[in-house]
């Protein structure tokens, strides 16, 4: 067997170095053709077209003449692409409501914009819903409700079904929620419950009118209704789901009065189900997800000469125990041929304790670093929306110096990862990601390559 060690090389320090630089760019690189692969834009030029006034979304098709009226609603980090490249298709007869997490860098006509908050709801988070839910009741059977859905929406519009929750409640639950290590669908479930908008809501408010959802999903693939928190789905969860996921992660002390008393009381309402009215006229097409940028990944890595393995088990995992995984994982598959690049989608989860700057992915990648140490693996984890947690960052790259170039500036990776301060030192070595917001939001990446 062939030992795959920094230091049992004939190179000298300074070729050792252009090595690992050159496999972090490679890592870099493999990425950023991922998010070119999977931009909005290119998404919709596959499944959206328009020609003489009829619409066509996926398999669907919808003559624009025959309505009363058209709404479009676009929410999330992916609102204002969503809505530029639905523009693009159909031209600028369309109107609506844009509600995003970051100013648009233009207008579209006939749309008013909203800049809700993220990762907690804002009161422009509580406008924006309350917007939406007043377009929503002027539409009739006649009408056509044209929902574009992305990944942030959950806190990005957001109206708490009880009047006794105010903002800065609101605000104290997501945090607890955030926070607590639980994974996505867990929090959507109780976020669902507590919404006027969330979990089929918003269907509910457009009802009688015909709808369509156009999808791009940050959540698995099997379970749609998560992305968003599933405004204008069938909701899978249950007010009994949500009493579980509160006493599974002991949230309730951490919830203010106005949230815990409808818990103590099991005062919550349910959300709509399949069999609810609203959704006898409603479609859903998912254009774009996690899926979209693993594929374009894997083109990329096999340009670059790897060998490439998929494995997205680990979604949903503590970071700690993905880490272990994919490390152990890469390895074993490197004693059988080389060099290979495994990539790895979906989410890692973080219960944060100390709270510094930094983010899930930093935090893995990190995590990943000494368990590499003096060995040819690069690993790369980022978000495909451009930001990692309360972090400018979308993610950052590690290697076999990691460790070595962090004790020789002084830093501390234990330290870092006990903080969840893992920014700051990526930040130093450069080896932080950042793009910056994508107008994009399909999950998270992970890539490790190895010689």
């Amino acid at each position: 067997m062939v030992e795959h060690s920094l230091y049992n090389s004939f190179m000298t320090d300074s070729e050792r170095d252009a090595q690992f630089r050159q496999m972090r760019e490679t890592a870099r690189s493999i990425f950023q053709h991922a998010l070119a692969e999977s931009a909005v834009g290119k998404a919709f030029a596959r499944h959206v077209d328009c020609d003489r006034g009829v619409l066509r979304v996926a398999e669907d098709l919808y003559d624009l003449h025959s309505y009363s009226s058209v709404l479009v609603v676009s929410l999330g980090k992916a609102g204002h692409t969503m809505v530029e490249a639905l523009a693009d298709r159909v031209g600028s007869s369309l109107a609506g409501i844009v509600a995003s997490s970051v100013q648009p860098s233009a207008q579209v006509r006939g749309f008013r914009y909203f800049r809700g908050g993220h990762p907690t709801p804002s009161a422009e988070s509580i406008h924006a819903a309350s917007a939406i839910l007043r377009a929503l009741e002027g539409q009739t059977a006649a009408s056509l409700v044209i929902f574009m859905i992305s990944g942030g929406g959950s806190s990005i519009v957001e109206k708490p079904i009880d009047e006794e929750i105010s903002l800065d409640d609101l605000v104290t639950t997501y945090h607890a929620l955030v926070h607590s290590g639980a994974p996505i669908s867990e929090i959507n479930a109780v976020r669902k419950h507590l919404s006027a908008v969330k979990g089929g809501r918003l269907a509910q408010a457009a009802f009688p009118a015909q709808q369509v959802s156009l999808l791009v999903s940050d959540v698995p693939d099997n379970t749609p209704d998560a992305l968003a928190s599933g405004p204008t789905m069938p909701d899978s969860t249950s007010i009994e789901d949500c009493y579980r996921v509160v006493e599974k992660h002991g949230l309730l002390k951490q919830f203010p009065n106005s949230a815990r008393e409808l818990f103590e009381r099991h005062a919550l309402e349910e959300t709509p189900k399949e069999d609810d009215p609203a959704f006898t006229r409603a479609r859903w097409w998912t254009v774009l997800s996690n899926r979209s940028a693993l594929e374009a990944a894997s083109v990329a890595a096999e340009r670059a000469g790897f060998v490439v393995h998929v494995d997205n088990s680990c979604d949903d995992w503590d970071y700690a125990r993905a880490a272990e995984y994919l490390v152990g994982r890469v390895c074993e598959l490197r004693k059988q041929r080389f060099p290979v690049c495994l990539i790895s989608g979906g989410e890692v989860t973080v219960r944060v304790a100390n709270c510094g700057v930094g983010g899930r992915n930093q935090q893995f990648a990190l995590a990943t670093a000494e368990k590499i140490a003096g060995q040819n693996i690069t690993v790369l984890s980022a978000g495909t929306d451009g930001i990692d947690g309360n972090s400018p960052a979308a993610g950052a790259v590690v290697d076999g110096t990691t460790l070595d170039r962090a004790r020789q500036r002084g830093l501390s990776v234990q330290a870092a990862l006990e903080q969840f301060d893992a920014y700051p030192l990526f930040s130093a070595l450069g080896d932080a990601i950042e793009i910056g917001p994508t107008g994009n939001n399909v999950r998270d990446v992970r890539i490790l390559l190895a010689y």
